[in-house]
């Protein structure tokens, strides 16, 4: 089942809500040599935080709009004006709050060596904060890609490959059992009662298999779809599957507690 993200960029949002404290946190290490843990500590590191906060919202906003306006497949085009935009309003909105908040509570300017030292170390963050996006934009672009292999895949297989002495032989899906682990090797079962010993495991198998005909129930069997006639639970959350009487497969195969709600969508969606 495919999940759904909820933004181009996830899980960009938990990342960085986790992420901004430690880099603040970070540039407190590098900056003081002698940090006192006290109230106005904590006031600093929190108003620092929220600063940091605020700058990374604005790149993340520059990053989404120019989605719509340049392309990745101008890549250097888009990545380096990627990194100039976010990195210039970044290091904007950071010295103008961080000038803002030291007028207001100390009532004077911040100090030269926020200028001079502070920011060139924020500097090298909104680079490492670039590069986490483009990477998660190429992450999803590789995955989409290899879904789109996956299934054209499965559209142009009708059957299974194996072979037969020095023969291949495509065996297809209908007339599959299913598979089991025995020794070292992988059984195909077919419905004419043929057996064929794979020199592979069950999680290659189970790569090539459609995943709407056939199922994985635990580390030792796969079954096809129309060899099940339902299932009962079992305690702790753990379910047994019923399988035809007349197969060579068990009549009855568990299935674990972490992998029995996957059963149940997939069996009763396609039921």
């Amino acid at each position: 089942m495919e999940t759904k993200r909820k933004s181009p960029y996830y899980p960009d949002i938990p990342l960085f809500l986790i992420l901004i404290p430690f880099i603040s946190g970070f540039n407190y290490y590098l900056t003081y040599s002698n940090v006192k843990f006290n109230g106005w500590f904590v006031f600093t590191y929190t108003l620092d935080t929220l600063i940091g906060y605020a700058a990374w919202l604005a790149v993340r906003r520059i990053i989404l709009w120019l989605d719509r306006k340049i392309s990745y497949d101008r890549f250097a085009k888009r990545v380096i004006l990627q990194f100039l935009l976010t990195t210039f309003v970044g290091l904007f909105i950071i010295s103008f709050l961080t000038e803002l908040s030291s007028l207001i509570v100390k009532g004077k300017w911040a100090h030269p060596s926020f200028y001079n030292y502070d920011l060139f170390i924020i500097a090298i963050w909104f680079f490492f904060i670039n590069a986490i996006y483009v990477m998660i934009h190429y992450y999803y672009q590789w995955q989409g890609t290899e879904q789109k292999v996956l299934l054209e895949k499965q559209k142009l297989q009708t059957g299974f490959l194996v072979k037969e002495g020095k023969n291949e032989t495509q065996v297809p899906f209908e007339d599959i059992m299913g598979f089991s682990v025995e020794s070292e090797y992988v059984v195909l079962y077919t419905s004419e009662g043929k057996q064929y010993f794979l020199d592979t495991t069950l999680e290659k198998v189970a790569t090539e298999l459609p995943s709407d005909v056939f199922f994985r129930l635990n580390r030792q069997f796969i079954i096809n779809r129309n060899r099940i006639t339902g299932f009962s639970k079992l305690e702790n959350g753990k379910i047994s599957v019923s399988v035809m009487q007349e197969s060579v497969l068990p009549s009855e195969i568990p299935v674990s507690r972490t992998k029995a709600p996957a059963f149940k969508r997939w069996f009763r969606t396609l039921g």
